[in-house]
């Protein structure tokens, strides 16, 4: 590949990605005159998620947590802004929600996107590497559609490149109509005529598809639910729960050891992973219309893994190997198509082959993040966003804490707080060091956290 270097100029920061993360990042960079940025995304516009643009499906954070607003409630670029700017304003308070639907939110973000002269699509970054006469990042990134190269310069770096696909083992490849929820609005049409549908997974995700098909299933098709969790369970939404989506629980968090944060984190998955309340009683209502008028065809299960997948091409369906965990009960199922809510898993992207030893791993090879979201040795060059779920906790993914991150981050980049910062909002404490007694002899708390 012959390297087309447009220029020699180096760029404040250069950001990965842009998904709601980067992107309310972006929106925060923009008035600060002092600071160059320039965020490169792969895409040809914004787009999240749109294989879960379904009807009515809405976010599960309130509104306030869009892309600025609780780092600066006075942005040109806050959701109610948005509204007003399109003439929504009074249907949205009429409405009385607190939740936009997820439709909307791609659409104000797309407002955003547009708004902003330090976006940069349609670049697919390939690699980067570290100049050390000039002292800055290379970012070698291509045109998608035609190939054709760019190489810009940074200081510093914001990946936020997100999380792939999760596929389980042996499904990734696999021949048929099978899909990936994320993917599941592209595959719908071709699911109507199937005899039979199995959707795999948990979650909000996997709770909106299984609602929609329950409109088809009854009448001529069969759905089942399988989900290893041990219930389908609803999101925790009260308070004090919530209160741990705070800086001081990240604090905390990040304080812990290593062993301890990965015990809670698989703890913690009910907190994030779990079914919007309403939509659990709507799949409810909807399954007992169905029973009172007999065209039920539904089949759902708990505390099931899903072992392996074969294609039986000459029946035209898949054969599930699943097990029962609870009761150790393994068993076989016959579908002829299959959705996978699997979720997404983290993957360090290739692109940084090159910088592997200027970032710093922990002992599972993931990033090493600090209590500042840095990875790299020197602490304050190259940033993450939504991957230090195994150092920060389940906030990395939290919408409601991106404005929070994304201030802190910027203090990195500018040295000073362009946006204020909350330490402390929770009521209830969560280390108990704060009770402890400063005397000689006080309790030991093992921490491999960093001072910020």
């Amino acid at each position: 590949m012959v390297e087309h270097d447009s220029a020699t100029h180096v760029h404040d920061v250069i950001g990965i990605g842009i998904g709601p993360f980067n992107l309310g990042l972006a929106a925060l960079c923009q008035p600060i005159d002092a600071l160059d940025a320039v965020f490169l995304d792969e895409n040809e516009r914004f787009d999240w998620h749109p294989g879960l643009l379904l009807d009515c499906a809405t976010m599960q954070t309130p509104f306030l947590a869009d892309l600025v607003t609780l780092a600066d409630p006075t942005s040109r670029y806050s959701f109610l802004n948005y509204l007003k700017a399109s003439g929504r304003i009074y249907a949205f308070y009429i409405r009385e929600s607190f939740f936009m639907l997820r439709a909307e939110y791609t659409q104000y973000c797309r407002w955003v996107a547009g708004q902003l002269s330090n976006l940069v699509f349609e670049q697919r970054v390939e690699q980067i590497d570290y100049d050390e006469a000039v002292g800055c990042y290379r970012v070698i990134a291509v045109r998608p559609a035609t190939g054709e190269p760019t190489v810009r310069r940074a200081r510093r770096l914001v990946l936020g490149t997100g999380p792939a696909r999760y596929w389980p083992a042996g499904c990734d490849g696999l021949d048929g109509p099978v899909c990936h929820a994320a993917d599941y609005l592209a595959h719908r049409e071709a699911l109507a005529d199937k005899a039979s549908v199995t959707l795999i997974g948990s979650g909000q995700s996997a709770a909106e598809v299984f609602h929609e098909r329950l409109a088809s299933a009854g009448s001529g098709q069969r759905l089942d639910w399988f989900t290893r969790s041990s219930r389908f369970f609803a999101m925790a939404y009260d308070k004090l729960t919530l209160e741990l989506t705070s800086p001081e629980y990240i604090d905390y968090f990040h304080g812990l050891p290593e062993h301890t944060r990965h015990r809670l984190g698989q703890a913690q998955k009910p907190l994030y992973k779990g079914i919007d309340r309403d939509l659990s009683d709507a799949i409810y209502e909807r399954l007992y219309e169905k029973d009172l008028h007999g065209s039920a065809n539904v089949g759902m299960q708990a505390n099931t893994t899903l072992l392996a997948v074969t294609r039986d091409a000459a029946r035209n369906e898949y054969v599930l190997d699943l097990l029962q965990a609870e009761q150790g009960l393994r068993f076989r199922h016959r579908t002829q198509a299959l959705i996978l809510a699997t979720g997404f898993s983290h993957r360090v992207p290739g692109y940084l082959e090159a910088i592997a030893d200027r970032i710093r791993w922990d002992g599972q090879g993931r990033f090493r993040v600090s209590r500042d979201y840095a990875i790299d040795a020197a602490g304050d060059r190259i940033f993450v966003q939504n991957a230090e779920l195994h150092s920060h906790g389940f906030t990395a993914s939290d919408l409601g804490m991106a404005c929070y991150r994304n201030a802190v981050i910027l203090r990195q980049l500018v040295g000073r707080e362009v946006y204020a910062i909350e330490r402390r909002i929770a009521f209830q404490n969560f280390d108990a060091r704060r009770w402890a007694s400063v005397e000689a002899g006080a309790p030991h708390v093992e921490s491999d956290r960093e001072t910020p």
